[in-house]
């Protein structure tokens, strides 16, 4: 276990760093990343044992490119990919001219095609993980507005909606050699939500949980996924039972 690697995108804050933290307490050498934090970055990778931090723009297909060739550098190979970096923006609904095609574009960028992108590049060291007997695994983050007419902004929802779906086409692709599942988190307690009291209303009154997902849940759930050989190609809802009703 101890040189297994974990490259976790956006993971200087929230549900990424959570993340990063717990892979690092099962034993992997996690690579860090984010696009702009990175003075957390470091300090956080000085904190883990073994760990590295890569700044890379995820907007920009080149530097997305890079940071799978810069974690392979540093480390020599890859074990698991958690595409959790993303972009959210809240845009009424029923405000269809604030959603412009540039902002489409960006939405897209980041949360579907970077992404795909990593997972591209990524292949090859992942094929290679997985030749010393045990699958490699990729975890894409999503959302439960990716499964129901919900979330920030239209196009964040389909955006995420179409990652789902390029989750089940790239466990069709990739297996047996590496298992790729889908977190959908619903609303979770970071810096992003924590001015969103409408949301969170929403959690604590109608959700059977009664409260929105901490960073841990989510990071606990990535683990489960990860650790387990056999299960790919799921969609794994976490919105505290809010679907439901």
């Amino acid at each position: 276990m101890s040189e297994r690697v974990a490259l976790v995108t956006g993971s200087t804050s929230g549900i990424g760093a959570a993340i990063a933290r717990r892979l690092a307490r099962d034993g992997y050498i996690v690579a860090l990343h984010s696009r702009s934090s990175a003075d957390v970055g470091r300090a956080m990778a000085s904190e883990l044992k073994g760990a590295s931090y890569h700044q890379a723009d995820l907007g920009d297909e080149t530097a997305a490119r890079d940071l799978v060739a810069s974690v392979l550098k540093q480390h020599g190979r890859l074990d698991v990919l958690v595409n959790n970096a993303g972009l959210s923006i809240r845009i009424p609904h029923t405000d269809l001219k604030a959603a412009t095609p540039a902002l489409w574009r960006q939405m897209l960028d980041v949360n579907l095609i970077a992404p795909f992108v990593l997972v591209a590049e990524a292949e090859p060291a992942l094929r290679q993980s997985a030749a010393a007997g045990r699958p490699a695994s990729i975890v894409n983050i999503g959302t439960h507005a990716g499964a129901r007419p919900k979330g920030s902004s239209i196009p964040y929802a389909a955006s995420k909606a179409a990652l789902h779906h390029v989750t089940r086409l790239l466990a069709l692709s990739l297996g047996p050699d590496i298992r790729v599942n889908c977190v959908a988190p619903g609303l979770v307690e970071t810096p992003m939500t924590a001015n969103w009291p409408d949301m969170l209303a929403t959690w604590n009154t109608r959700s059977p949980m009664k409260r929105p997902a901490k960073p841990e849940d989510i990071a606990d759930l990535v683990a489960a996924l990860i650790a387990n050989d056999y299960v790919t190609g799921e969609i794994v809802i976490a919105d505290g039972g809010l679907n439901l009703t």
